[in-house]
């Protein structure tokens, strides 16, 4: 019997080791994650988990520093899957489409960290491989994005005080737009869980 997938991405602790998460969107994603995973273990579905890793690279996402984990609150049942992603998406350099493949899965719902990068990503690549994305933003954080102009070796002072910087809610909003009706059904967490019906917001 065909299932559906839920595919958390890059809940890990560190994104919680830079300061702009004091700027994040929404600091409770774990709290978001945690109501779509237990719906979806209740549904019989299969729940994914995903992190993103650059070995060697010795900054947060080098698993040699200890950050390339979970955050806390957060962990896989018996018989969850944990795979380590090096791409944006969580396609390209793991075997998640065989995994959907093997279970028989062709609806997947992502969320996770970030909004717009490798959440969008991993939504847009799915859509292009065949499987029907849902895409769950407020269970999705972004922090403010720096203009392209705006120096590598700018401080977080100066990202904020530039008045360039695309604050959250613009990129919350421009994600959506780009994904409804091409990529993904956007969806609230509410709306997944069964808390409301689909299409009522609040």
């Amino acid at each position: 019997m065909s299932r559906a997938a839920l595919v958390v991405i890059d809940v890990q602790e560190s994104f919680r080791q830079r300061p702009i998460w004091a700027y994040a969107s929404n600091p409770d994603i774990v709290g978001a994650v945690d109501r779509l995973v237990a719906a979806a273990r209740d549904r019989g579905d299969l729940v994914v988990w995903v992190l993103h890793a650059e070995p060697g690279s010795g900054g947060v996402f080098d698993p040699a520093n200890g950050h390339v984990r979970l955050i806390d609150g957060l962990a896989p049942a018996a018989g969850e899957p944990t795979l380590v992603k090096t791409s944006h998406n969580a396609f390209t350099t793991t075997n998640l489409q065989q995994v959907l493949t093997l279970a028989g899965i062709r609806d997947v719902t992502v969320c996770g960290i970030r909004t717009e990068q490798c959440v969008e990503t991993t939504a847009r690549v799915g859509c292009d491989l065949g499987y029907e994305m849902t895409f769950v933003t407020d269970a999705t954080v972004t922090f403010p994005t720096p203009h392209r102009d705006l120096p590598e070796t700018a401080t977080l002072a100066e990202i904020l005080a530039d008045p360039r910087t695309l604050a959250t809610d613009e990129m919350i909003a421009r994600t959506e737009y780009a994904l409804a009706g091409r990529f993904a059904t956007v969806r609230t967490v509410a709306e997944v869980t069964g808390a409301v019906p689909a299409g009522a917001r609040g």
